[in-house]
């Protein structure tokens, strides 16, 4: 498992706590989701990072055979769209991915990691961010990063202590990276419509 060149930082404790991985998991599944939790909240924030006033209504068409849930899912849901939302806006840097807990095997782990970004990659290709090359700053490398990170595996040359460190590093490199797209993509958020990039 290897971290993108340069790219070293601290790991911080959960905010999504792991029964909310469980819960999550189980709900989506009772409602026949096709994406499991990682991948859901992934595209949760994708699309929060990059669509025009992201409504809970829409994460569900998403996620959901026709966008509906009964009551007690959606309310289950509807918590951690706001949970979510709230972490992103928030001035201290709270956002946590989603992902399975530590008990889980590190292969499952991994996967769920990048099944996370490959959600969040189709939640910023879902909305007025279509063409990495259009973005600003040092966001299209952050976003060519999490690209990487789908195709990531534990590495079996490495010790088990080596690639916990490697993973705890890809998820707070991730945490961090997707945290800066939600404050750089703010302008092209506040637009009333398309923005001027060129987009293909």
């Amino acid at each position: 498992m290897a971290l993108p060149a340069g790219k070293n930082h601290r790991h911080n404790g959960y905010l999504m706590h792991a029964e909310n991985y469980t819960e999550i998991q189980r709900v989506l599944a009772e409602e026949r989701s096709l994406a499991d939790a990682a991948e859901a909240h992934g595209t949760l924030a994708g699309c929060l990072c990059a669509a025009i006033g992201y409504r809970f209504e829409d994460w569900l068409l998403e996620i959901l055979p026709e966008g509906q849930a009964h009551p007690m899912a959606k309310e289950t849901l509807r918590e951690l769209y706001v949970d979510t939302t709230g972490a992103l806006e928030g001035p201290e840097m709270e956002f946590e991915l989603l992902l399975a807990q530590d008990e889980e095997p590190l292969d499952a782990r991994t996967e769920a990691l990048a099944q996370w970004c490959q959600g969040f990659l189709y939640g910023l290709g879902t909305s007025v961010v279509q063409d990495e090359s259009g973005l600003p700053g040092d966001i299209g490398e952050i976003v060519r990063d999490l690209t990487e990170i789908t195709h990531v595996a534990v590495d079996t040359a490495q010790s088990e202590e080596s690639n916990e460190s490697a993973y705890a590093e890809l998820v707070e490199f991730v945490r961090i990276g997707v945290q800066l797209v939600f404050d750089e993509l703010g302008p092209l958020r506040d637009q009333p419509g398309p923005p001027n990039v060129p987009l293909h």
